[in-house]
């Protein structure tokens, strides 16, 4: 089971069993607790109510010759506790200074204050339950009441008689109730678990049901549907989700067919304005050669067109370039070479070797695409050199099994609310530059190259000064299926003008 954090110590299942022994173990405490308070309730009233009743009428059958000698009084409470009921009781007399019991224990310490003063004072005697030294006692006392004349009001006699019975067997029971109820409770809570187990089950199957439809459509499988059995609230859940799933696969298919449609457009259009663009670039070639022998107005407007043209063939190359990386056509041609040679390559090929400092080391010999390192090396000190201000270093330096190239140029550096959007289309942070000879186009596909390589590249400023762009490529190659040789990769493509070079790149 998999814990994310300290809340999810638990599983699902495991909450819910828990959960279901929780209420069963409360439930059966409460059952426990209740049955065992009205059992012991029972249990000492029903032994009560005998005591007190026989011993009553005990007494008030009771009446002995006044004045008592002990020895009389003796045989009188021996004659009492014969007949005992529920339990044999030990009774013992009081009168005046007289004391006498039926047992050989004392049982005076017994009998509190509270009850010898209450069995004076009420005809009707009256008990109470005392625990003395671990034992549990009844104790009844009972006035004996005599007549002064012959029918007249009874009166007391000054003789008291207490009975103590040990309430041992009440005890015991009661004790074996709580015995009973505990042993009770643990099968009881066994049994619990499988109801419990079997809920769980079947509050979780949905639930696993959900979770499974969630990552398959996480994986790109938006045609994922959940079995829906039942009308209860997982089912209703169930159904939620697969209105839910069949709305987001057609919003998404929607998507899908405009953004192809988008691409297939910008394709075509590029496509078809490659052949005119050829024709025009040739006829401007021409004009540009005899602007010299027209008049000063006229080699303007010749020169501005034959510019104009030339940007437009640009962004149409560069558009072409990225509907490839869009449609996901991009074959990666990979080789072994050596980085510093490439860089020079590049560097000397668009005649920059004077005003950009190499710092190459020998000995890097890495596996890419030679064509698309020197579009991303071309690209990112085309900017440096238009954007920024010379000097211009271009470094290569390994780390972590990674080639690193930096290009650092000692300009103003890119404003902070630019560095976001760095690599976005057509993104150009001074609006001044909208008629600048970049297309807006080239750090975006410089970024497709690089992660067409599985590397990664940032910009930002140097603390120094200047902008720092950092690509990081991994001296093994690409991973698996991010482009090899041949087969189409997950970014872009190339195609016809790929071969041109592309320093043209957006304005920071």
């Amino acid at each position: 089971m998999r814990m994310p954090g300290a809340t999810a110590a638990f599983g699902l299942r495991t909450r819910l069993v828990i959960g279901f022994l929780l209420v069963a173990a409360v439930s059966a405490a409460t059952t426990a607790a209740l049955t065992y308070r009205e059992a012991r309730s029972a249990v000492l009233a029903r032994a009560q109510d005998t005591a007190v009743t026989s011993f009553r009428e005990e007494v008030e059958q009771f009446v002995p010759t006044l004045p008592l000698d002990p020895d009389s009084l003796r045989w009188y409470l021996y004659d009492i506790a014969a007949r005992a009921k529920p339990h044999p009781w030990i009774v013992f007399a009081e009168y005046g200074s007289l004391r006498a019991s039926s047992g050989d224990r004392p049982v005076s310490g017994v009998l509190t204050a509270e009850l010898r003063r209450t069995a004076l004072t009420s005809p009707h005697g009256s008990f109470e339950r005392v625990v003395k030294d671990g034992t549990a006692y009844l104790t009844i006392g009972m006035p004996v009441m005599t007549r002064v004349v012959a029918g007249g009001d009874a009166v007391p006699s000054g003789l008291v008689l207490f009975a103590v019975m040990p309430m041992t067997n009440e005890e015991a029971d009661i004790d074996a109730l709580v015995t009973a109820a505990r042993d009770g409770a643990l099968p009881g809570l066994a049994v619990a678990l499988v109801p419990a187990l079997l809920a769980a089950r079947s509050v979780l199957r949905p639930v696993r049901a959900l979770r499974r439809a969630a990552h398959s459509m996480g994986g790109g499988r938006l045609d994922t549907r959940i079995p829906v059995h039942g009308r209860d609230e997982m089912a209703d859940l169930a159904r939620t989700f697969n209105e839910s799933a069949a709305r987001l696969e057609g919003s998404v298919q929607e998507l899908r067919d405009a953004g192809t449609r988008a691409r297939r457009f910008a394709s075509d259009v590029s496509h078809e304005l490659r052949t005119p663009l050829a024709g025009m670039l040739a006829v401007t070639d021409v004009v540009d050669e005899d602007a010299e022998t027209l008049d000063p107005d006229t080699a303007r407007a010749v020169r501005l067109i034959s510019t104009e043209t030339g940007r437009l063939a640009v962004l149409v190359e560069d558009l072409m370039e990225i509907s490839r990386f869009d449609a996901r056509a991009a074959e990666l041609n990979a080789d072994e070479v050596d980085a510093a040679e490439a860089v020079r390559s590049t560097l000397s090929g668009r005649q920059w070797l004077g005003r950009v400092r190499a710092e190459l080391p020998e000995g890097f010999r890495i596996r890419l695409d030679p064509r698309r390192f020197d579009v991303i090396v071309a690209n990112l000190v085309g900017n440096a050199l238009r954007h920024g201000a010379e000097p211009v270093t271009v470094r290569l330096s390994a780390r972590g099994g990674a080639l690193i190239t930096e290009v650092h140029d000692s300009g103003p550096g890119i404003a902070p609310d630019a560095l976001p959007h760095i690599f976005d289309r057509f993104y150009k942070a001074d609006a001044a530059r909208s008629r600048s000879s970049g297309s807006g186009l080239g750090l975006a596909i410089t970024e497709e190259n690089v992660h067409l390589h599985g590397g990664t590249i940032r910009a930002e400023n140097a603390p120094g000064g200047g902008a720092l762009f950092t690509v990081e490529l991994p001296f093994g190659g690409p991973a698996s299926g991010r482009g090899a040789d041949g087969p189409a990769s997950a970014h872009g493509g190339t195609g016809p003008g790929d071969s041109r070079e592309r320093t043209e790149a957006a304005a920071w």
